[in-house]
């Protein structure tokens, strides 16, 4: 059997409640097309989530994609390089042109000071990131777009279940996305939603994740196909009902590494964010020249150790080779440092404890 960490890993139902929860499927043959796998899991998702509207898709990109088309956007988006690629090309293939700004050093979230800098008379909306489970700083960020008169729409991919102040983080601007990926929090094999404030996007964006189709008759937009299945709704169900054991299960992961390698000299941790519900999504280490070793030095040890880790993320979407001809990193000096010594180690709601030391051993054996 294979010994090799992973760098994460799915969480599932068991098999016998997914079958029990897929078993009408059978009978009514309605596999997609918002059946009712897929209105139980939007209703149950407007209830977890404490907010009015909810609309689900196949991923989370064609969620992001919807919301800015939905949202009649044109001109420039400020965001941040430090995300993954799906956040700038949803941007940009909504004809929209991304305008980047630099992340704040404590927890790798834009940095609103950066965003305010960076507004122009085209400037439409922001599309911040909430990154590694870190919320945004999301009030400054609203009074920024209310002075402003701009939209702000979250990538939330990585946020699933955080709440500050007992706010989820499906509450904050004018729409959130979520990805379901099987690597997320809260998973449905695949899929996504957008949360929004607005009750009248709600039968805009089931048009557009539907080739825009109006009427059976009509079709008003030249929309995508974006619907989530049946079967992936169905596993978010039955994910859902498990979801805060999951994520308290991830909460001791994360205690075992932080008592590991909290303090030790070279190496940063991002700090728990006051009055926030963590959701233990990922564990970032950033590697100072204190440390004694690089980031890819680490990186390698921990290959070579048969556990897997992530340069999470590394490179900016700036040092893309579709967009680096038109942007430069240079220009966002904080997320390219973070970028070069970030390093996302193995971090799953069933990863042993034991193996968490394993991992500990790895990283500070490299320390020099």
């Amino acid at each position: 059997m294979d010994s090799r960490i992973l760098v994460t890993r799915s969480s599932m139902p068991s098999l016998e409640e997914y079958v029990e929860e897929i078993k009408p499927l059978w009978e009514s043959h309605w596999l997609t097309n918002m059946g009712v796998e897929h209105k139980k899991l939007e209703a149950a998702l407007k209830e977890r989530l404490k907010v009015e509207n909810v609309a689900l898709f196949t991923n989370g990109h064609n969620a992001l994609e919807c919301i800015l088309e939905a949202l009649d956007l044109r001109g420039e988006v400020i965001t941040t390089p430090y995300t993954f690629a799906s956040t700038t090309h949803a941007i940009v293939r909504k004809s929209l042109t991304p305008v980047f700004a630099d992340v704040k050093p404590d927890d790798y979230t834009i940095d609103p000071e950066s965003v305010e800098r960076l507004i122009t008379p085209r400037t439409c909306a922001i599309v911040p990131v909430h990154v590694y489970g870190n919320l945004c700083d999301v009030d400054a960020i609203q009074r920024i777009a209310d002075e402003h008169g701009l939209k702000v729409v979250y990538d939330a991919a990585h946020a699933f279940g955080v709440e500050r102040g007992g706010v989820s983080a499906a509450a904050f601007g004018d729409a959130s996305m979520f990805s379901f990926h099987a690597t997320k929090v809260f998973n449905t094999v695949e899929g996504g939603a957008v949360c929004f404030k607005d009750p009248a996007l709600y039968p805009v964006l089931n048009q557009w994740k539907n080739f825009g189709i109006t009427s059976p008759e009509d079709v008003e937009y030249v929309g995508g196909n974006a619907k989530m299945n049946e079967f992936c709704a169905a596993m978010g169900v039955c994910n859902l009902r498990h979801l805060d054991g999951e994520i308290a299960k991830r909460g001791k992961v994360e205690e075992r590494y932080r008592e590991r390698l909290a303090g030790v000299r070279g190496v940063r941790l991002v700090d728990p964010q006051p009055g926030v519900r963590p959701n233990h999504a990922y564990m970032p280490v950033v590697f100072g020249d204190a440390f004694g070793a690089t980031r890819d030095e680490v990186f390698d040890a921990l290959d070579r150790a048969g556990i897997g880790a992530r340069k999470y993320f590394y490179p900016l979407v700036t040092d893309y080779a579709c967009y680096r001809s038109v942007y430069s990193s240079d220009r966002t000096p904080v997320a390219k440092d973070v970028a070069s010594r970030v390093l996302t180690l193995p971090m799953y709601a069933d990863l042993a404890l034991g193996d968490v030391d394993r991992i500990c051993d790895v990283v500070l054996g490299c320390a020099r």
